[in-house]
């Protein structure tokens, strides 16, 4: 839900600086390294302000994705953690519980 008011959000955000480059229909000159080209003012907002969504979606989606690998990583290191403890028996019948934190590593 929080990301659907984050994506709608940012949609209106877009159409604003749509509406905003609709009325002021000046050309701008845009100088390439090798050309040269001219744009009308909305397009050129449009075009930047979608680039920068995507360069910023695409480093968050990888920093997502590296936090998610590393949950996972932790809970399987866990779930081993408590397997051992759950198997080591002592001699009358209870469960040895050790540290946790001598057995995964860090």
């Amino acid at each position: 839900m929080k990301s659907f008011i984050i994506a709608v959000l940012v949609a209106a955000f877009f159409f604003v600086a749509l509406i905003f480059g609709a009325r002021n229909e000046q050309v701008v000159s845009i100088s390439y390294f090798v050309a040269q080209g001219q744009f009308r003012l909305p397009v050129v907002l449009a075009f930047v302000f979608l680039s920068g969504f995507i360069v910023s979606w695409v480093f968050a989606m990888y920093h997502i994705a590296g936090l998610k690998f590393s949950i996972r990583r932790l809970k399987k290191q866990l779930a081993a953690s408590t397997d051992l403890n759950a198997t080591k028996i002592s001699a009358n019948g209870t469960a040895v519980i050790e540290n946790a934190a001598k057995e995964v590593d860090a």
